[in-house]
């Protein structure tokens, strides 16, 4: 039996385009979730590992999509040939338990752990440049001036909580963390 494993590294991502290839190359069942690589705890391909049996295969897009690096990927992929299943990863073929096999799927795992590392480096770059910016800030920018949350907290002396929140659209969570905020 085919299975395809499909994985997205956060909440915002899109996981169709990888399921859709899996169910072009035929996969019978599909797993899927949305979960940092960097875990190795990744509960649905945990399951998938543990549903798989002699003669079947494994088919993922990108070797990355299951393993943290190139160590990872090479244990993972040994302990599935110990067990007669196969590994198919769609960018580089059906995977060979041979020496030859082996070989290419060493040299492939370490550009994928390479590619990795230089977009942590780029992403670590660039927040270091960004930084030397007088008006930078850590985090997600805020969601609402503070020229809105003043005329919110205004709107709170003569209504309640749930009317200024349907007025103004801004949570009772955020304006009484307002409201603390200038009890400081």
């Amino acid at each position: 039996m085919k299975y395809g494993y499909a994985r997205v590294s956060t909440v915002g991502q899109d996981l169709e385009a990888q399921i859709q290839m899996l169910r072009a190359e035929g996969c019978e069942k599909i797993y899927s979730e949305k979960f940092t690589g960097t875990k190795k705890d990744r509960p649905k391909f945990q399951k998938l590992l543990s549903e798989l049996n002699e003669g079947d295969t494994l088919v993922v897009t990108k070797l990355d999509r299951f393993a943290r690096s190139a160590v990872d990927a090479i244990e993972i992929i040994r302990g599935l040939f110990d067990r007669g299943i196969k590994v198919h990863v769609l960018n580089m073929g059906l995977v060979e338990n041979t020496p030859t096999g082996r070989l290419i799927l060493t040299i492939m795992s370490g550009f994928a752990e390479f590619e990795r590392d230089m977009i942590v480096e780029r992403t670590k770059e660039g927040k270091e440049i960004a930084k030397q910016r007088d008006d930078f800030r850590e985090g997600r920018p805020k969601k609402y001036t503070n020229k809105q949350i003043e005329h919110a907290l205004k709107l709170l002396q003569t209504h309640s909580y749930k009317q200024v929140e349907e007025m103004t659209g801004i949570s009772k969570s955020t304006l009484i963390r307002a409201k603390r905020s200038l009890k400081r």
